[in-house]
């Protein structure tokens, strides 16, 4: 997992927004233009641009002009760095209770007999 600790940090600072976290929603349902990703946002062009870049930084989302139109996708596998790490964390807690589950176990068993 190590190879991944860097675009993990810059994923999860990225998730850490919520009008980032709004523009990915959007962009789950397809691509769109940075006019139409803005419009439901109340603030600057130049504020919702760095939004942009905080996502193409995590490579959340990629963006290319189409004539005088930025269009903007989420990347593919965008989210892989993060759900195998969420993967591999879920496993260890899940090993974790699991064995605390025996250990109180047990000491029922022992405080029964």
């Amino acid at each position: 997992m190590a190879k991944y600790e860097s675009q993990l940090d810059l994923c999860f600072s990225a998730l850490g927004d919520p009008t980032r976290r709004m523009i990915l929603q959007r962009l789950a349902r397809g691509q769109a233009s940075v006019s139409e990703l803005a419009a439901p946002h109340d603030m600057a062009l130049p504020s919702f641009m760095a939004h942009l870049r905080k996502l193409e930084e995590a490579g959340l989302v990629t963006t290319a002009k189409q004539g005088r139109t930025r269009i903007c996708e989420m990347s593919p596998d965008a989210f892989t760095p993060a759900r195998d790490w969420l993967s591999e964390q879920s496993a260890v807690w899940e090993g974790r209770l699991d064995r605390f589950d025996d250990y109180i176990t047990k000491l029922m068993k022992e405080r029964s007999t």
